[in-house]
């Protein structure tokens, strides 16, 4: 049979669809003949012409061609290469309906996938904490540099699905000094001929700029990731120029390179070296200090950050008896919060350079009630409880997004904490969890979303379960 027979539709036929729900990927979501088609740039309640790019048997995924009825809750992005770029798949979308689109799919994934009554569910789940101002919120922000069609350096993002880079130096969900330092250094390689790596041949000097920002302290980093074979000294032509250029932008704190030679999709090398100011710049989150590298992990989003933490300790209903163990704790920021409130906190996290970034935040900050381990939490969870004896009043996990593993939940389960908060960044992976941790003796007590990343369609998670 022929291919196209397969389809009700086939490509390049163009359809009418009013959108009526939003995927995964911040698509639109329509029907027509009960064949679903997914398109993106496309919002709930609008009516849109779709041209078909990708035909299935009962799918397609379809380009957006012209707006027929524009949705109540559709708006302008304030970002002109909004469509093009692809990173922030909400823009056309009012932010109020964002949030209900956010908290819906944090409610419909417990439900559907984790087999949870609608009734505990909405008697569990709080408000979603929300942003004041959805903008400006990002303390980091990586940057590829490529050849423009000119000859000359850009900067800009990905086009989605692909290494091509959409020029510009503008991000609304970034700081406002990343444009500026955005040109200095563009400006820099062209004054200097300092050419653009190019992905292809290997060859070229400039690769990634990483900028990060301390929103309490106001210091900025600049850390260029280089394609370089030079060892110490010079790592880049005319290289006083390029520190002189950077150092007049206000609180320009630090300056460095990481060098990566290698043909990988690996934005950082390991290789780091300061050519002026500190190694670090600080910060401060949950009142505590914390020392930032370019290789830290830290959360791009402060101010939300801060919110979730709170609800976390809120959550955790401490009382300075108990014993707290943070599994996937990265750099502490939860650990060390915690400990302030408990007898004490223990860490675990995979990631040495972690660890020891949690162990130097401890002492930072004087908490001598913490102690952190190297090592996967399903691994080091079970011989701390069966060997050394250690329990655990309260358990805290904020696992990546495919969530804990099955023997890390096991271990929690046989430890029997009087109450675990589970902090997710995907629902679908926290709702098969607490599905395993409800079978196993908890209850869902408390739910509530979290707007970390606005415009997109991300969505943090904060439960508490009780035994």
């Amino acid at each position: 049979m022929n291919k196209k027979e397969d389809t009700l539709f086939h490509k390049d036929e163009l359809l009418e669809v009013t959108i009526t729900d939003i995927g995964n990927e911040g698509e639109g979501i329509g029907k027509v003949d009960g064949y679903t088609l997914f398109i993106k740039d496309a919002v709930i309640g609008d009516v849109v012409k779709a041209k078909i790019m990708k035909a299935k048997k009962n799918y397609a995924y379809a380009h957006l061609e012209s707006i027929v009825t524009p949705s109540p809750c559709r708006i302008d992005p304030k970002c002109r290469v909004a469509r093009q770029c692809g990173g922030c798949q909400l823009q056309f979308m009012t932010y109020e309906k964002q949030l209900e689109f956010k908290a819906g799919k944090v409610r419909n994934n417990i439900i559907r996938l984790g087999g949870f009554d609608a009734a505990q569910v909405d008697a569990a789940m709080e408000k979603i904490l929300s942003m004041d101002n959805p903008f400006r919120y990002r303390n980091k922000a990586q940057f590829p540099i490529g050849t423009g069609r000119n000859g000359q350096p850009v900067t800009g993002f990905y086009a989605e699905r692909s290494h091509d880079i959409i020029p510009s130096t503008e991000c609304y969900i970034g700081t406002k000094e990343n444009q500026q330092i955005l040109q200095t250094i563009l400006d820099y390689m062209k004054a200097n001929q300092v050419p653009a790596y190019d992905e292809t041949t290997g060859r070229g000097t400039v690769r990634h700029v990483l900028i990060r920002k301390g929103f309490s302290s106001g210091e900025i980093m600049v850390c260029l990731v280089i394609n370089s074979h030079v060892k110490g000294g010079d790592y880049l032509r005319n290289q006083q120029a390029f520190i002189t250029a950077l150092r007049q932008i206000k609180g320009m704190t630090s300056i460095s390179v990481s060098i990566n030679n290698e043909k990988t999709n690996v934005i950082m090398g390991t290789e780091i070296h300061t050519l002026w100011g500190t190694d670090t710049i600080q910060d401060t989150l949950c009142d505590l200090t914390f020392q930032i590298s370019p290789l830290s992990f830290y959360q791009v989003n402060p101010v939300q950050a801060q919110r979730l933490y709170d609800k976390a300790i809120e959550y955790a209903q401490l009382t300075g008896k108990e014993t707290v163990w943070d599994l996937y704790c990265g750099i502490g920021t939860i650990t060390l919060a915690m400990a302030r409130h408990a007898a004490h906190a223990y860490g675990v996290e995979m990631i040495p350079q972690a660890i020891q970034d949690a162990q130097d935040n401890a002492r930072e900050n004087s908490i001598e009630n913490a102690d952190f381990y190297v090592g996967k939490a399903e691994e080091v969870l079970p011989e701390k409880y069966e060997k050394e004896g250690i329990h655990a009043d309260v358990i805290v996990v904020d696992p990546p997004r495919k969530g804990c593993d099955q023997m890390c939940l096991e271990t929690m389960l046989k430890m029997q904490p009087d109450r675990i908060v589970y902090v997710s960044c995907d629902s679908a992976t926290l709702s098969r969890d607490l599905r395993i941790l409800c079978d196993g003796g908890y209850q869902l007590k408390k739910l509530c979303p979290a707007d970390m990343f606005p415009w997109t369609v991300h969505v943090e998670t904060v439960c508490l379960l009780s035994r």
